[in-house]
Formats: C-alpha cells, sequence, structure tokens
C-alpha cells in the first residue's frame, strides 16, 4: 500500500503547477474583463491575453500572430483537419496520417473519408515509428495534408518530424503536428521543422484543463471550423479564458526555463528504477515499443504477462497507485489498443495484457520506487504463467 496516493498516469493528464493556480487565482480576482471591449478593463484583458500569446509562441518559435487559443487539443485537431480540408479541397481529396494517432484526428479522417476524401494511414513498426519510404512513395500532387503526432500517448515513440518536414515542404501538402504530447517534452521548432499547423493541450503541461492552442503558420489558407464573432484574431470566435490564458502563459514560461534533455534524462532514470525491479525478481514482461532510440522517456508501456489489463488497473488503484491501460478501459470492458494493434496485431496477447505509466514534473524518485514495489508484489500475485 502506497504511502500516499501516487500518480503515474501524467500521459493522461498532469496536476496544475502551483504557480499556474495562483496566476488563475488572481487573473479571476482583479480582472474580470472582456479582452474585446475597449475601455480600461478590456484593455487589462488583452494584454494579458497577449503578453501569454507571446510566451506560448516562443516555446515552439513561432510569431505571435500565429497562435490562435482554442478549447483544447482536440478543438485544435479537428481545426486543423477539417480546416484544411475544406479550403483545399480543390487542390486534391488525399491525406496522409499513421495508424497510431490520438481519436481528435483518426476520427475526423474517418468523417472525410466518409465525405469522399482518400486517407491513407501510415503503417508503423513494433518501436511505433513510420517508414519514411512508405511516405515517400504515398506523397502525390493531389496530397493536400499529412498530419502526424510528435509523441505518441501510449509507448512514447517520437515521430521524425524534420524528416517528415523536409520531405512535405516540397509536395503540395500542408504539415500538422499534434503536438499534446510532445510539448514541454521533446523541443519543437516549427521554422526548422516545416510545420504549418500544430496542436497543443495545457492540461498536459500542467495548466488548466480545456484549454490549448493552434498554431497556423501565416500565410496558408484553412477554413475557420466555428463561426461568430472576430476573436482570436478573426479566426475562433468566442470570449477568451483570460484567467485561463494566463495560467497557461505561466506554464509556458515554466517550460521555457527547463531543459528538454535534462527532463528526458530524469525519465530514463524512473524507467530503469521499474525495469531494475522487475527483473530483479524475474517478472515475466516485455517492454511495448522501445525505451532506446527516438522515443520521450516519460511514457513506459509494458506487457505484463498474464495478468490482465483491468486487473492490474484496479489491484494498482486500490493499492494508491494511478496509472492507465495499453487498452481503454470501460466498466471493466476491454476496447483493444489501436496502437498496439497497429504496432502487434488483433492477436497479439498484449493487447489485454498491457498497462501505461506515464511521469510528470512533479513525479518523484521515491514515488517511482514504491510504485516499482507494488508492481512486483501485484506481478507475483495474479500472473497466470
Amino acid at each position: 500500500m502506497a504511502t500516499k496516493n501516487i500518480y503515474l498516469d501524467n500521459a493522461a493528464t498532469t496536476p496544475m503547477d502551483p504557480k499556474v493556480i495562483s496566476k488563475i487565482n488572481d487573473e479571476m480576482i482583479n480582472d474580470f474583463g472582456n479582452a474585446s471591449s475597449q475601455h480600461a478593463f478590456g484593455r487589462k484583458a488583452r494584454q494579458v491575453v497577449d503578453q501569454a500569446r507571446q510566451q506560448l509562441a516562443k516555446t515552439i518559435n513561432a510569431h505571435e500572430k500565429e497562435i490562435i487559443f482554442t478549447s483544447g487539443g482536440s478543438e485544435s485537431n479537428n481545426n486543423a483537419i477539417f480546416g484544411t480540408a475544406r479550403a483545399r479541397q480543390n487542390i486534391g481529396k488525399k491525406i496522409i496520417t499513421t495508424k497510431i494517432e490520438h481519436p481528435s484526428v483518426l476520427n475526423p479522417m474517418k468523417r472525410l473519408e466518409n465525405e469522399g476524401f482518400n486517407v491513407v494511414y501510415l503503417d508503423v513498426d513494433q518501436t511505433g515509428h513510420i517508414d519514411l519510404e512508405q511516405l515517400k512513395k504515398e506523397l502525390t500532387d493531389d496530397t493536400i495534408l499529412v498530419s502526424t503526432m510528435a509523441v505518441n500517448n501510449e509507448v512514447g515513440s517520437i515521430m521524425p518530424l524534420q524528416k517528415i518536414g523536409d520531405l512535405v515542404k516540397d509536395s503540395n501538402a500542408y504539415f500538422h503536428v499534434d503536438d499534446v504530447q510532445g510539448f514541454g517534452t521533446i523541443d519543437i521548432d516549427v521554422q526548422k521543422m516545416h510545420i504549418d499547423l500544430l496542436s497543443v493541450s495545457a492540461h498536459k503541461v500542467n495548466g488548466p484543463k480545456f484549454l490549448g492552442f493552434l498554431y497556423e503558420r501565416d500565410g496558408i489558407e484553412v477554413s475557420d471550423l466555428l463561426l461568430g464573432g472576430e476573436q482570436e484574431l478573426k479566426r475562433r470566435p468566442g470570449t477568451e479564458n483570460v484567467p485561463g490564458i494566463a495560467g497557461f502563459g505561466v506554464a509556458a514560461k515554466e517550460l521555457n526555463e527547463l531543459d528538454k534533455a535534462d527532463i528526458q534524462k530524469k525519465y530514463q532514470e524512473f524507467q530503469k528504477i521499474i525495469l531494475n525491479e522487475l527483473d530483479k525478481d524475474q517478472i515475466d514482461y516485455e517492454i511495448n515499443g522501445s525505451i532506446n532510440g527516438q522515443v520521450s522517456h516519460h511514457v513506459l508501456n509494458l506487457w505484463l504477462k498474464g495478468v490482465g489489463t483491468y486487473s492490474a488497473l484496479t489491484n494498482l488503484d486500490l493499492a494508491g497507485f494511478a496509472v492507465s491501460g495499453g487498452s481503454a478501459c470501460t466498466a471493466g470492458s476491454l476496447n483493444p489498443s489501436h496502437v498496439l494493434t497497429a504496432m502487434y496485431g488483433a492477436d497479439s496477447d498484449r493487447l489485454a495484457e498491457s498497462i501505461r505509466i506515464s511521469f510528470g514534473r512533479f513525479t518523484t524518485q521515491q514515488d517511482v520506487e514504491e510504485f516499482a514495489q507494488a508492481l512486483v508484489k501485484m506481478c507475483q500475485r495474479l500472473a497466470k504463467r
């Protein structure tokens, strides 16, 4: 039993940074103006929004006018995908993505297929990476969009964004990156990587929920998803959430001051603690994906042989540890992970016997050590083989 409830599900959401909470609280108390109003209250709110926009633009080497605040990663992804499809269908109807994208990318793609678009889903290998040769082959003149995540949310694989960007820049397509998992864990430069559209969510980086942004490269054509007023540089209607945006700006400032290599090194040590404990006690497991090469170490996905995912999650939860499944678990029924299915096939035992552990800025070594010991005890108790 953990000495306290220990949170190791940071790929799902992260606890808010106390500095972010303080900033949001201050704004709610002291600044209630509408950022579109012309009077002093409105101008003050506008300054807050503009400052946060500058801070966020800096994190990805963008210009502040290219940052559009949204309700989060899902809206940003939908806006990028549908907006591009609507604006560019006269050029072509081919879109390229991968088999392991987030549902907020895959579900819009399914709808576009129903509307007559040709969507190509790139395969991935057993480390969760695409084959650039397949992308080259599929990148034809009628391709209007290439959409890929920066970091996979289940296995941590980092997509070769620079190489994809180099390929796409010489084509007719826009390059969209779902950076919800990558933001804060790896460095991304939208200029160097030739990225046209990029989606981010605040709650993955110790900011508030229901808030994100879409980076839209200046000069590209994207249709608006929502219609209304002229907020967000006339590209996203709705009164801005000024306190939340202020908090998001603080979260971005904190990110700008962190060395991503140091963060990855810390998470890599956390992975080793868990794996060493499993090895020491001869637990039968395998890593889903890889912990070497182009991966973000904030995610560790394990196949615990003979231990059902639902049993593992339930037992760990009762012991005080929060992790998630390699599969999506709902009310006791398991839906196979589309990511693990793409990597290992629909018949793999991994689909029903995997868990995802994910670290964050506030995860401590003691948290990880306690978890590793509890994980071993659980596997010894539950393993069927």
